[in-house]
């Protein structure tokens, strides 16, 4: 019963014919439309699909026969924000060149479980779903994974049968930067944890650890931020009130704008005193003083990029590669020596 339950939950959509049928999205739109171009056996190939799987048409699914607009969903969580502008513009400029409709969803911590985002995109009749995902948990994903809908995920690597990514390598920038730092014997290093971007922060601390293990050496300097701190900068003005480093890393800019305000406020010196790395830089970490070097990573290309591939998605179209590494280029600036 409990497998009957899980499948109920599932929204069977044109994709899903598409694959079972084993051809394109527009094929079985014509089927669906009744039009005379589909050759009658891939047409009885894509009938038996629909009557196996209970599809039901939508208004969208019965439109791309006629070249009306496909609805993709964005889901956006709201700590991300800073970082999203260009990428949006990258999804928006593609998705105007193949006449694809973009909506957002967006969610706040503790305010927006998973399941009821997925119920808004449901009802909002996505037919694919873009995912910018640096805050959402395992389990988020695995929630989302139970929607036999297509997607694409930005910020994190992951893939399957119906999902694809595109992901910078935040383990790998931050293992060469650490590296460089230990190479000329400095290896009083700390991350200051992030509750809001749990996944990356995760790999900001695994590219540490390597390049510590490489020296044979134990990294175990995650600063937590309490959890009766509503802001990590109260935590972090009482923290280096007594507690001073050679490097401090940051993932998000306000935790290393944060760091700097504190800094400054305890009369700790930034860099002659300790340095200051943010992983995910933004135009913020160039409007303070010093300014916080920081990672750059092509934000408009990652949208661009993920809006194509889910266009290929949807027409059923040979995807070789699944998980697309974009570059990324350190910036160093002001806070660092």
């Amino acid at each position: 019963m409990a497998t009957v339950a899980k499948n109920d939950k599932k929204r069977i959509t044109i994709y899903s014919v598409a694959h079972e049928a084993g051809v394109s999205l527009a094929t079985v739109s014509r089927v669906i439309n009744d039009s005379d171009v589909v050759k009658e056996e891939t047409k009885k190939r894509v009938q038996e699909a629909i009557i196996k799987l209970g599809y039901r048409p939508n208004a969208i699914a019965q439109g791309l026969a006629l070249k009306k607009t496909t609805s993709i969903a964005l889901i956006v969580p709201d700590s991300s924000f800073n970082y999203i502008g260009k990428v949006i513009n990258g999804l928006l400029d593609v998705a105007k060149i193949y006449k694809y409709s973009v909506t957002l969803h967006t969610s706040t911590e503790g305010i927006n479980e998973m399941s009821e985002i997925v119920d808004n995109v449901i009802k909002s009749h996505a037919d694919g779903i873009i995912l910018y995902n640096d805050s959402f948990s395992p389990q988020d994903i695995e929630t989302l994974n139970e929607f036999n809908v297509p997607m694409v995920y930005l910020d994190n690597c992951y893939s399957s049968d119906i999902a694809c990514s595109v992901y910078i390598d935040y383990k790998q920038a931050v293992y060469e930067v650490v590296k460089k730092y230990l190479d000329n014997g400095i290896d009083d290093i700390v991350i200051i944890e992030d509750r809001k971007n749990p996944i990356n922060i995760e790999e900001v601390v695994k590219g540490t650890k390597k390049a510590f293990e490489e020296k044979g050496k134990q990294f175990d300097a995650l600063i937590r931020i309490p959890s009766e701190y509503h802001s990590s900068y109260n935590y972090l003005v009482e923290y280096f009130s007594t507690h001073k480093h050679q490097l401090v890393l940051t993932y998000r800019d306000s935790q290393a704008i944060a760091v700097l305000n504190a800094c400054s406020e305890n009369n700790v010196k930034i860099p002659d005193e300790m340095e200051l790395i943010c992983v995910r830089g933004s135009r913020y970490t160039d409007m303070v003083r010093p300014q916080i070097s920081s990672f750059e990573v092509p934000g408009y290309d990652s949208g661009s990029l993920a809006m194509r591939i889910m266009t290929k998605m949807l027409n059923n179209e040979d995807i070789p590669q699944k998980e697309l590494k974009l570059n990324y280029v350190y910036k160093k600036k002001g806070s660092t020596k």
